[in-house]
């Protein structure tokens, strides 16, 4: 059975120390309590702060999964973000990755919202991490078995380091103050990561892939990201020749290219019909993400925000945009969920996954 772990330099950081919505309120979808500017801001601080560009996700073996949902829109009933998070658990997958519009924007929904993520890093954490750590009761620590001098709290490493749920921030996260509740469980809108799978003495370094997360709630990329992205921010692991930041004799990145990118949005770039309401981007920045794409060689796009099922591939990307997996908007049993697999041959391919809770009358 395929184990998940995190990369050897996560770990060692980590142990030293690291829409349009049809049934609801239409405000979310005109109007934005946020400006993009801002929240982009705030997240570089954060993310430049503390994300080490060496700390990746490691898979044991030579191909994973990893699931994706949207538009969850989380009140009261939380049923199906459980069901999501135990279908990854059952299934092995590497991390889960969530398209925006996760919840409405009362304090009392991000509560619970909050407890049903914490509660999805604690199992994941004892299935696959808890091997690695002895705990000593007496101080109420995790010793790493590998270095029984780096210990830790459960607390620090379920919050901090158990690293398998991946938002991007959509319209109605961002209304009513909602980017403040959003920020305070998940920090930053706009970040990447790699994964690496295929580790063996001939391929020591392993494949490598790419993901990428950017702030289109407002519809808009805004200025703030588009510089941060013309300078390169997203850019570490898409060249086989970049430079390592800060290395005055220019080392060549030891890590080289990607094999494939990832991204993900909220706001969709395609309609999938032509009389569909949508928040979609300026046609000038439509075109900028579209030379980005091909800039990042991204081989798959995957967006929420409309509420409806799109699967379309243009020149050599493939945009997959999901339908809500909200029991307010999808009442019945559905395929809500995405699982994505990427193979150790490098091909990937997606399926389609049911979710089975239906609210009681």
């Amino acid at each position: 059975m395929k184990k998940n772990i995190l990369a050897i330099a996560l770990a060692a950081a980590a142990l030293a120390g690291t829409s349009s919505c049809d049934k609801v309120s239409p405000q979310g979808v005109l109007m934005a309590g946020t400006g993009v500017d801002d929240r982009v801001k705030m997240s570089i601080t954060y993310y430049t702060d503390t994300f080490d560009k060496f700390s990746d996700l490691l898979v044991d073996g030579e191909e994973y999964t990893f699931l994706v949902g949207a538009d969850s829109h989380v009140t009261t009933d939380t049923m199906r973000m459980h069901e999501m998070f135990q279908i990854a658990l059952d299934n092995n997958d590497l991390f889960v990755v969530h398209l925006g519009d996760i919840a409405d924007t009362k304090p009392e929904y991000y509560k619970l919202l909050k407890e049903v993520v914490h509660n999805f890093k604690l199992n994941y954490f004892y299935k696959n991490f808890a091997p690695m750590f002895d705990y000593d009761e007496e101080s109420d620590l995790w010793v790493y078995r590998e270095n029984p001098t780096l210990k830790m709290t459960l607390e620090n490493l379920i919050e901090n380091f158990v690293l398998v749920f991946f938002p991007v921030v959509g319209n109605h996260d961002i209304t009513h103050n909602g980017w403040a509740l959003w920020s305070d469980i998940f920090k930053s809108s706009f970040y990447e990561f790699n994964v690496r799978s295929g580790i063996n003495p001939e391929n020591p370094m392993g494949n490598k892939d790419h993901f990428i997360f950017l702030d289109s709630a407002s519809g808009t990329l805004g200025a703030k990201q588009i510089d941060a992205i013309n300078a390169g921010m997203l850019d570490f692991y898409t060249n086989n020749d970049f430079i390592i930041d800060g290395d005055e004799e220019g080392q060549i990145d030891p890590l080289g290219g990607a094999r494939h990118t990832f991204l993900f949005s909220h706001t969709n770039l395609f309609r999938p019909n032509t009389v569909q309401f949508a928040s979609t981007f300026p046609r000038e920045e439509m075109y900028y993400i579209l030379d980005c794409l091909d800039r990042w060689n991204v081989s798959g796009m995957f967006c929420g925000h409309v509420h409806a099922w799109d699967d379309r591939k243009i020149g050599t990307v493939r945009y997959v945009t999901l339908d809500s997996m909200s029991e307010r908007n999808s009442p019945h049993a559905g395929d809500y969920l995405v699982r994505v697999h990427v193979r150790g041959n490098g091909q990937w391919d997606i399926e389609k996954v049911r979710m089975n809770y239906v609210a009681s009358k």
